[in-house]
Parts: structure tokens; sequence; C-alpha cells
């Protein structure tokens, strides 16, 4: 039997949100190439600056997220009407995203002896970016419709809020073994959630 031809209108989304894609791509491109670099500068200079596991699971946590936000983007493609403020929202979360492979690798991090003070030194802005950063997706969820939101279940509203107070407490200690599960946890719970919910699109 042969398939319907798409209606004009869902054509039209659909290539309106390549031209999208054509921004979020690049911005995307930037935050991966950027934390590549330094994994491969890493590798390349194991003794020029000691890393500190916690920091290197953070840059892979980040690493992910950004593969993820591109996968998960795709769906805005069929299930909303473009507007410039929707283009302008969408964007500055991929800038969001960004900052967060900025900071978890930055040029002043030459300027501590090893990444492990590095990465207490600069805890504040990463973990505040990342307390923003699940706050906006909230929003961006809910932009894909109601019922897109609610598919998710309960376990969604506790994922971010949860995320949202621990960065917030991550902010006020420099405790290593607070840091050290946090990480762990919520690298192991993120590819369990891409694994069960965003398998297939």
């Amino acid at each position: 039997m042969p398939q319907a031809m798409p209606s004009p209108e869902a054509a039209s989304l659909v290539t309106l949100y390549v031209h999208v894609r054509v921004l979020l791509g690049m911005i995307v491109g930037l935050g991966l190439t950027h934390l590549l670099r330094n994994f491969a500068n890493i590798i390349e200079n194991p003794r020029r600056r000691r890393v500190y596991w916690v920091h290197l699971l953070w840059a892979l946590s980040v690493f992910v997220y950004l593969i993820h936000f591109w996968w998960w983007e795709f769906r805005l493609s069929h299930l909303v009407a473009w507007s410039f403020n929707l283009y302008l929202f969408v964007t500055l979360y991929a800038l969001l995203l960004y900052l967060l492979c900025a900071l978890v690798f930055s040029d002043s991090a030459a300027e501590y002896r090893d990444y492990r003070e590095y990465f207490y030194a600069r805890r504040h802005w990463f973990f505040g970016l990342l307390a923003l950063v699940y706050a906006v997706d909230f929003a961006d969820t809910w932009i894909k419709g109601p019922e897109y939101f609610h598919q998710f279940g309960p376990e969604y509203l506790v994922r971010n809020g949860a995320y949202i107070v621990l960065s917030l407490v991550a902010i006020a200690t420099r405790n290593p073994w607070y840091h050290g599960i946090f990480v762990v946890a919520g690298l192991l719970h993120q590819l369990s959630w891409i694994t069960r919910q965003f398998e297939t699109l």
C-alpha cells in the first residue's frame, strides 16, 4: 500500500527545521571539538597536568549530554510550529551546553597545579550552569507538547529536580566523596535514561 504524501505544511516545518539544525549543528560541533581536543591533549601529554577522575567523568558526562541533545532535538522537526522566539530559545539552550564544555576544559586550567585544583576552584560556575541547563530542559521538553512532557512520568521531574538540587549542593561543598558519588551516579543514570527513553525516536 503506497504511503501518503506529507502535507505541504508538514513538509515546510521539516524544511524549516533543517535550516535551524544547521546552526544547532555548528554549536554542538564546536562543543564536541573542544572536548575531544582536550581529551586528546590529556592522552598525548599525560604528565603536563595531573588529571582528576571526577573532573574527567564530568567532562564525559557533558560529552554524552551534548550527543543526547543533538539526538532528542530531532523531535522538534515535527512536533512544533516554529517562531523566532522558539528558535532563539533552542539556540540559547545549545549555547548553554557549549558553555558547559568551555568551563569543564578552560584555558585558565593552566593557572592551576592540576585538574583537581581547577575543578574545585571553578565548581561554582560549572555547577551553577549545570543547574540552569536542567531547569531550561523543563521548558524545552514542555515545548514539544504537554503529552510529550507527561509521557516520561514522575521520573523526569525527580531526575531534573535532583540534578538541580545536587548541583546547588556541589557549589557549596568541596567534599571529594560527595563529588565522586554525584558524578558516578549521575553518569550511570544519564546512560540508563538515554537507553530507556531515547533509544529510538
